[in-house]
């Protein structure tokens, strides 16, 4: 698979666990997608209580 579609079917999937977790009381912060030649972008979240982490 090529990289830029494997980076876009990477952040489908993290698009879809974010979405998930937004309907269980999670916050999306930001989404990160880096230019080249960094190809793998992220999703910063926070739990109910603020706590952050990413979806990577």
């Amino acid at each position: 698979m090529p990289p830029a579609e494997w980076a876009e079917e990477r952040m489908a999937a993290l698009e879809a666990e974010c979405e998930r977790l937004v309907a269980l009381g999670a916050t999306q912060i930001r989404r990160d997608e880096p230019a080249p030649p960094m190809n793998a972008g992220f999703i910063v979240m926070a739990d109910p209580e603020g706590n952050e982490f990413c979806l990577d």
